[in-house]
């Protein structure tokens, strides 16, 4: 979707269609969602199948859904791609569980996740970076967002015990999970996209967790961690550490490349701010955080209403789906002082709330954080003016804001 919008404009809140693919391939969702904020900030839509959903586009009201899980629970599901159907894996997949079953098992796999415990990490995702890099200093065309999709396997592959035969693969399969419904990940239907990329990543933690349980010993890594961690002093069954395993694998892989690119296209479009980053490093954090709020990779996340909730100035019905837009809520001018400019300096960007918000605050997000500071230091430091060498190509997904494509040109920067 385009994350710089278009002009304000009338918008028929009857007509919304809040899964329209079209909305995000090609179209530009900002304006709806600013006029959603301004007279409907809790939305009700239904389906042509039926299906029903609510949504919440307040920075405010994002935050309480995400944030409450007593009053809006998890354990049904929270990807909007699977509306209509709980999740089997409820109470056993962490991203599907409520405290204080999630906040135990969080805790025991979090504790290799911290600031302090990524830190000693830097080296080696500086490494991947310059060598990530280096192409796109050769000349020529470069396709920063279809490359950048393998950047987070290259940083995390060693990390999480995951052999580099194996990242492409990955990558191409957590995209499927994510985005079922693009031409450029699809097999089939979307239901069997789904299906099979579903099916294919279990079994490949499951296999993985049978070799080295074969191997014995332990290789430092974060998978082979989830083997031996004991949330309330039992360990994980197997089927837990399956689940849990290729719910850090969809983490891992899906969001960082986006943000890189959408990051990357909003400096091209605003030539003073990446000079005015090029010429303060100091500012590189902050970038960090304007470009999770700009991007917003992760649109939106789902819960389900407990019991009949007022939120918004109306009432979500008791077991009724509600979707908080994440791309929405960053937007917020209630939150973030004209919203729809890219500003590296701006001085609450770290309020964005693209990582989620409250008990499910992304695990992974240190270590995110880590890459993307790293990515920006050595592209500011190496790279001279950018420029489009062709049209993005947006993803076709509600839930994950992004691109398939993003063809640029890369000038080297002469240093003294």
């Amino acid at each position: 979707m385009r994350l710089t919008p278009g002009a304000a404009r009338d918008v028929d809140l009857d007509r919304v269609d809040l899964f329209d693919l079209d909305l995000y391939a090609s179209g530009d969702p900002h304006p709806i969602w600013d006029v959603m904020r301004a007279k409907a900030p809790l939305h009700h839509q239904v389906l042509p199948d039926g299906r029903e959903l609510w949504s919440v586009t307040r920075y405010e009201d994002v935050c309480r859904v995400l944030g409450d899980h007593r009053e809006f629970t998890s354990e049904r599901g929270t990807v909007c791609t699977h509306l209509g159907q709980d999740d089997v894996a409820a109470g056993k997949l962490l991203t599907s569980t409520d405290p204080p079953r999630h906040t135990q098992v969080r805790r025991a796999i979090g504790a290799r996740l911290t600031a302090r415990a990524v830190a000693p990490w830097e080296d080696r995702i500086r490494r991947t970076i310059v060598r990530f890099l280096e192409p796109a200093l050769a000349g020529g065309t470069f396709d920063l967002a279809e490359r950048a999709l393998l950047l987070p396997a290259m940083v995390t592959g060693p990390l999480l015990g995951i052999p580099e035969r194996d990242w492409a693969e990955l990558v191409q399969l957590t995209a499927m999970v994510t985005a079922p419904s693009d031409p450029h990940f699809q097999h089939g239907s979307e239901a069997a996209t789904l299906a099979i990329a579903h099916h294919e990543l279990v079994t490949y933690v499951t296999e993985w967790v049978k070799r080295r349980r074969a191997a014995g010993g332990e290789d430092g890594s974060l998978l082979d961690h989830l083997m031996s961690v004991r949330p309330a002093d039992a360990p994980l069954t197997d089927e837990e550490i399956a689940l849990d395993g290729y719910s850090i694998l969809l983490g891992a892989n899906v969001t960082t490349p986006h943000t890189v690119s959408g990051t990357v296209h909003a400096l091209i479009e605003r030539p003073e701010q990446f000079e005015k980053a090029q010429a303060d490093p100091s500012l590189v954090p902050n970038l960090v955080e304007e470009g999770l709020r700009w991007s917003s990779a992760a649109c939106n996340f789902m819960r389900y209403a407990v019991d009949d909730v007022r939120i918004g100035g109306g009432t979500i019905p008791a077991r009724a789906a509600v979707v908080a837009w994440i791309g929405s809520a960053n937007r917020d001018a209630a939150r973030f002082a004209d919203p729809h400019t890219f500003d590296i300096t701006r001085s609450n960007a770290k309020r964005q709330v693209a990582f989620g918000f409250g008990p499910h605050f992304c695990i992974g997000a240190p270590l995110a954080r880590l890459t993307l500071r790293v990515f920006f230091e050595e592209l500011l430091r190496r790279c001279g003016p950018i420029e489009l060498a062709g049209e993005p190509r947006h993803l076709r997904s509600y839930f994950i804001a992004g691109m398939t494509h993003l063809p640029v040109v890369v000038q080297k920067r002469e240093t003294p």
